[in-house]
């Protein structure tokens, strides 16, 4: 039998600190190692207990969680889970926290408490074992990220305007999106991804990646069009399908049962895709746990789209690129820094 995940606790709260670990350890395949009540006790617990995950509170006193990443992650890279406050500031700093390197978070709950904690718990126990076969070895060194440069986009991407770009990822996937959609041209066709998250945070991920992008980002709302230059991102907690409406394409958005495991789903959106736009899409698979996705991208390949799949070496999680591509979806595997690339070009060809 595998030997037990071994955790490091960090939390400025005693109570915290006992709820998490209890719960933790119930799951006998997680061990927690140890506790920490700052950043700078954790630095000195991870060199004497060599944890394989580490789970950290995003708003601590001294140091909070994001400063402690920035400077954890490029000379001690390890899977880290953030547990986050519901709050304004603690959604952002969570969203900061996954751009330093953060694999996944859970949020606490704030109201029905013991129902809610017993849920956040079990999310927590399967973050953690997702979090341990995660690769975080790219930060090993990584000086921050500097914008990236935007591509140039052939001539036939301006005039494009009936094609779509359909995206779907999960665990590591926040740092992927950006990495492929700063490199997308203002002029690019719209992009609609669907990215895990629940509720409340996508917005704040979207307004992030606006910041950063040529192409314009926001949140999608039901019936936003589908159009060059913009980026639709599922709200969390949200389904979202992309519909034909006359000579365009829109996004509606609605129904919060889970298919394949999530809402919003990337089956949903792939698999929509696939129905109204056809031969006019092209897919990417972005890093994930599990198989999402696979189905639709392969309903998408089958209507004549074209799709790819982030290889093994550059996902944090081979789980939802790898079954796409083992099902037939995908055509290709293609590391994270050539997909935007590889995206676009598959456009021009069509």
């Amino acid at each position: 039998m595998a030997r037990p995940i071994r955790v490091l606790i960090v939390d400025d709260s005693a109570l915290v600190r006992n709820i998490l670990s209890q719960g933790l350890n119930l799951d006998p395949g997680i061990e927690v190692v140890g506790t920490a009540t700052d950043p700078y006790q954790a630095r000195d617990k991870i060199v004497q207990l060599r944890p394989d995950v580490l789970t950290l509170d995003v708003e601590m006193p001294r140091m909070d969680g994001v400063a402690f990443l920035r400077k954890l992650m490029p000379q001690f890279p390890m899977p880290v889970v953030m547990v986050s406050s519901l709050t304004q500031r603690g959604k952002q700093i969570t969203i900061d926290a996954l751009d330093a390197g953060a694999v996944d978070f859970v949020a606490k709950p704030t109201s029905n408490v013991a129902s809610g904690l017993s849920a956040m718990i079990g999310e927590l126990q399967v973050k953690v074992k997702i979090a341990s076969t995660a690769n975080v070895s790219h930060w090993k060194g990584k000086r921050a990220d500097t914008r990236t440069q935007t591509l140039v986009g052939s001539k036939a991407l301006a005039e494009s305007t009936n094609k779509v770009i359909a995206i779907g990822a999960s665990t590591g996937g926040t740092e992927a999106i950006r990495k492929v959609i700063t490199q997308f041209p203002a002029t690019t066709p719209g992009v609609v991804i669907v990215q895990h998250m629940p509720g409340g945070f996508t917005k704040m991920f979207s307004d992030r990646l606006n910041t950063l992008c040529a192409m314009e980002v926001k949140e999608a709302q039901d019936g936003d069009r589908v159009r060059n230059g913009l980026i639709l991102i599922a709200p969390g907690g949200i389904q979202l399908k992309v519909v034909r409406s006359g000579g365009f394409y829109q996004v509606k958005c609605g129904g919060i049962d889970k298919v394949s495991g999530h809402c919003p789903s990337v089956d949903v959106m792939m698999h929509s895709v696939a129905t109204h736009v056809g031969a006019n899409a092209v897919g990417g698979m972005l890093t994930g746990m599990g198989g999402d996705g696979s189905d639709g991208m392969l309903a998408m390949k089958n209507a004549g789209a074209h799709c790819i799949a982030q290889d093994e070496a550059t996902s944090v999680v081979f789980g939802m690129p790898k079954v796409a591509y083992e099902k037939g979806g995908a055509e290709r595997l293609v590391p994270l820094d050539t997909i935007a690339q590889t995206l676009l070009n598959l456009l021009a060809e069509k």
